[in-house]
């Protein structure tokens, strides 16, 4: 046999060794890889993870002390399909931190301390369809136009927040929207909150554990439920004038009164001068007619 022969079973041996040894590297430490999927749920992670294969779909970081997702690592990820960060530390700012991982449509950061929700935050995910932020004591504003891009989405849950407002614009943009978690947060039932409500009651949108989507503040209407509060709100929100305006109508009325009859007597008195000078003219008119 020549040398060539020889080698050439040693060299399979050493190519499968290398293999199996790149893929056991490509395995993140202390987490489980199977195909297209890592998990790493309850490893006491502080940061995120290391040597994540790039063609992973699915990344399960739950229930792990991760404070800060890289923006930079996570674009490597690029057919990242599903992410799960529930049970972690994320925190203040998330915006532009999702810019890479375009194709992201299951994403779950509940159980975290997010404060709030902007136009960036979300922006690039366009496939988009679950996103839950449910259970983050410290949410307390979504800006208006903060899911404007995610149109796809259909599940989205911002239960047991601290949010007390919602502007309606900020799910009417959603048209493929059909389930909605809003429960047990501290909804401030003013007029300004009305337009949300009364989208609710007309709106097709499943709102799951419906019975504990009541009115925190004011005292007045505390456990209100939505359908009853917006009743509450249609009569104490219609414009209630006091004395003082029906006397400020009262004088602006005379004043349009008094100024329209000041015009149509100056109309008049001009009218009148036009035919006066009118006659005189035809008058003058015929004398010299007779004269000649």
């Amino acid at each position: 046999m020549s040398p060539a022969g020889r080698w050439r079973p040693l060299s399979l041996v050493f190519l499968l060794g290398m293999g199996m040894a790149s893929g056991d590297s490509g395995c993140p430490s202390g987490c489980s890889c199977r195909y297209l999927e890592v998990n790493c749920t309850g490893r006491q992670l502080q940061e995120f993870p290391a040597a994540i294969p790039l063609d992973t779909r699915q990344l399960i970081l739950a229930a792990n002390n991760v404070s800060y997702l890289p923006a930079v690592e996570l674009s490597f990820l690029a057919d990242l399909v599903y992410l799960d960060c529930q049970k972690n530390l994320l925190g203040d700012d998330l915006d532009f931190t999702f810019i890479g991982v375009v194709k992201l449509v299951y994403l779950d950061l509940s159980f975290n301390n997010l404060t709030q929700v902007t136009f960036s935050t979300f922006s690039q995910l366009l496939s988009l369809v679950v996103l839950k932020i449910s259970d983050n004591p410290n949410l307390v504003a979504i800006e208006k136009d903060a899911f404007a891009n995610n149109t796809w989405l259909r599940h989205l849950d911002v239960s047991r927040t601290g949010l007390t407002f919602l502007d309606a614009s900020t799910v009417q943009v959603l048209p493929n929207l059909r389930i909605l978690g809003l429960s047990d947060n501290l909804w401030h039932c003013n007029c300004s909150f009305l337009d949300f409500i009364t989208w609710m009651t007309e709106s097709s949108v499943h709102f799951p554990d419906a019975d504990n989507i009541t009115c925190y503040t004011p005292e007045a209407l505390r456990a209100l439920k939505m359908p009853a509060a917006e009743v509450q709100l249609y009569s104490s929100c219609q414009t209630h004038l006091h004395k003082h305006d029906y006397i400020f109508l009262c004088f602006i009325g005379f004043c349009i009164f008094f100024a329209g009859t000041v015009v149509a007597w100056l109309a008049g008195i001009c009218a009148v001068i036009y035919q006066i000078h009118s006659s005189k003219e035809e008058e003058e008119e015929e004398e010299k007619d007779a004269v000649t």
